[in-house]
C-alpha cells in the first residue's frame, strides 16, 4: 500500500494474482499498461472528488478499474455523484483519441495502439454497465434516488446489480465448449456478486449515513428557499417507515392524517429525524412519539 496526499493506493487480491499469472504467462508489460490505465481512470474520480471538495480515503486497485473510498456518501448531490462516477471513464476516452493520434503519427506502432485502445474500451465500457460499484452502477443509483426514496434506491440499485452479475457469471460459460472457461469474467463477476449481496444486506448502514447527514444537505435548499415534497401518512406507521420515504434533493413535510382524513400533525423533517436519532424511537408510532389525538 501507498499512501500520497492523504490518499491510500492500494491492488486488490485479484489484481496480485493476475499480476503472478502475467508474470507466469510472459505477459507482465501488458500488465503494466492495464495498471496504468485503471490508475490513470481511478485518478480521474479523485481529481473530480477533490473538485467538489471530497474527503478521498482509499482507492483499491482492481483488473477491471478501481473502487475509490470517500467520506462524503449521503452529503453529496446526485450531479455531484454522477460526475465523479463519469471521470473515469472520461480518462479512457482522451487516452483512446491519444493512442489515435499516436498511431497516425508513427509513434507508437499499429500492434501496440490497437491493443491500448482495446484496453481502454475494454475497461471503460465495462465500468459503464449499471453494476455497483461499477460506475455505470454508481450512476444508476444516483438517478434511481431522484425518482424512488432513498432507501428503496439502494435497495433497488443493489438487486439490478446482483443479477446483472449473475448474468456476467453465465456469460462467462457461453463460449465453454469452444473457447474454454472464461475464467476472469467468471471471478469478476463473482467479486461483484459478493460486494452487491453484502451491500445489499447493509443498506441500512448507509441510508442511516445519509440521514445523519440530511440536515447539512437540506439547509442551503431552505436557505434559498425550496417547494417541500409532502409525505402523507397515517398514525401508526413508525418514525422508520416515514424516514425511508425521504428522497434526495427534496425537503419533506409529513401530514399525518387520522380517521376520516382528518389532519392530526404537519411535521416538518428535523422533528422526524430528532425522533430517530436524540428520542432514539425510530420503532414507534408517529402517534405515540408526537402524542397525536
Amino acid at each position: 500500500m501507498i499512501k500520497l496526499y492523504g490518499i491510500a493506493f492500494r491492488l486488490h487480491p485479484l489484481f496480485t494474482v493476475l499480476m503472478l499469472l502475467s508474470i507466469w504467462t510472459g505477459y507482465f508489460t501488458e500488465l503494466v499498461t492495464l495498471f496504468s490505465i485503471v490508475l490513470i481512470h481511478e485518478l480521474g474520480h479523485v481529481v473530480a472528488a477533490r473538485r467538489y471538495g471530497w474527503t478521498v480515503t482509499k482507492v483499491e486497485l482492481l483488473p477491471f478499474g478501481g473502487v475509490a473510498e470517500t467520506e462524503q456518501l449521503g452529503r453529496s448531490s446526485v450531479r455531484e455523484d454522477i460526475v465523479v462516477a463519469l471521470a473515469g471513464p472520461l480518462q479512457n476516452a482522451w487516452m483512446i483519441g491519444v493512442a489515435y493520434g499516436f498511431d497516425a503519427m508513427g509513434i507508437w506502432g499499429s500492434e501496440w495502439s490497437l491493443y491500448f485502445i482495446q484496453a481502454n474500451l475494454m475497461i471503460g465500457l465495462f465500468n459503464l454497465l449499471p453494476v455497483l460499484p461499477l460506475d455505470g452502477g454508481k450512476v444508476m443509483q444516483a438517478l434511481l434516488s431522484c425518482w424512488i426514496p432513498y432507501y428503496r434506491a439502494i435497495q433497488l440499485s443493489a438487486w439490478i446489480s446482483m443479477v446483472l452479475s449473475c448474468g456476467l457469471a453465465a456469460a462467462s460459460f457461453w463460449r465453454l465448449t469452444t473457447d474454454g472457461l472464461a475464467l476472469n469474467l467468471l471471478i469478476i463477476a463473482g467479486f461483484l456478486l459478493a460486494s452487491n449481496w453484502f451491500g445489499f444486506r447493509n443498506a441500512s448502514f448507509q441510508f442511516v449515513r445519509f440521514l445523519m447527514n440530511r440536515d447539512g444537505r437540506m439547509e442551503p435548499l431552505i436557505d434559498r428557499g425550496t417547494l417541500a415534497q409532502p409525505i402523507v401518512v397515517s398514525p401508526h406507521r413508525t418514525v422508520a417507515d416515514i424516514v425511508r420515504l425521504f428522497m434526495r434533493e427534496r425537503y419533506h413535510i409529513v401530514y399525518v392524517l387520522g380517521a376520516g382524513g382528518r389532519v392530526q400533525a404537519v411535521l416538518p423533517e428535523q422533528r422526524l429525524l430528532h425522533a430517530y436519532f436524540h428520542l432514539d424511537r425510530p420503532g414507534s408510532p408517529v402517534s405515540d412519539v408526537f402524542m397525536l389525538k
